[in-house]
C-alpha cells in the first residue's frame, strides 16, 4: 500500500463526531403585567393592584433571568392580588351604586 492509499484510507475511517445542542423548554410562565397595570390604574382597591404589579414585575424579572419556580411563585402570588382587587373593587362599585340609587330615590 502507497502512502497516498495509507492516508485515504485513515481519512475514510476517522470516527464521525457530532455536537448535540440542549435546547431548555421554554415553560410559558404568565407573568400578568397588563391585568396588574389595569388594576393599578382603574381598580386600586386596597393598594392591590400596585402590589400585584410589583409582583408581576418582579415574576417577569424571574423569568428572564431563567428562574422558572420563582417566577411562577410570583406569578401565582400576582394572580391572586389582582383577583382580590379586582372583586373588591367590583364590590365598592356595586354599592356605591346603590347608595346613590337610593339617596336620589328618596330625593325625587
Amino acid at each position: 500500500m502507497s502512502k497516498e492509499e495509507h492516508e485515504v484510507a485513515t481519512l475514510g475511517t476517522a470516527p464521525v463526531t457530532s455536537t448535540v445542542i440542549n435546547i431548555r423548554s421554554d415553560t410559558s410562565v404568565p407573568d400578568h403585567v397588563v391585568w396588574s397595570l389595569f388594576n393599578t390604574l382603574f381598580m386600586n382597591c386596597c393598594c392591590l393592584g400596585f402590589v400585584a404589579f410589583a409582583y408581576s414585575v418582579k415574576s417577569r424579572d424571574r423569568k428572564m433571568v431563567g428562574d422558572v419556580t420563582g417566577a411562577q411563585a410570583n406569578a401565582s402570588t400576582a394572580r391572586s392580588l389582582n383577583i382580590a382587587a379586582l372583586v373588591l373593587s367590583i364590590i365598592a362599585i356595586v354599592v356605591l351604586i346603590i347608595l346613590y340609587a337610593t339617596v336620589m330615590g328618596k330625593r325625587i
